[in-house]
């Protein structure tokens, strides 16, 4: 994925969503609470919400780094003759 500025909304059902800015693309994900979990973090969705998309946006990040270094890795390795 390239980069871009990435914003989180809340959608008209009340799921929060992460998409690009200025996008009519879908949504790259999207989080919907149960009842029972929304009475449990008495109206503080949000915050759970966007420290999920937080940590995923990381999670992709360190994936991208990993698959980048191993390529690379793979490249300076090769012999040229």
């Amino acid at each position: 994925m390239s980069s871009s500025f990435l914003e989180i909304i809340e959608l008209e059902d009340g799921s929060y969503a992460l998409q690009k800015i200025d996008s009519d693309d879908a949504p790259l994900v999207v989080i919907q609470f149960s009842e029972q979990v929304s009475e449990f973090l008495h109206g503080n969705e949000v915050v759970v919400a966007k420290a999920m998309m937080g940590a995923g946006v990381q999670a992709a990040s360190n994936v991208s780094k990993a698959v980048l270094a191993k390529e690379e890795e793979e490249f300076n390795g090769r012999t040229l003759h």
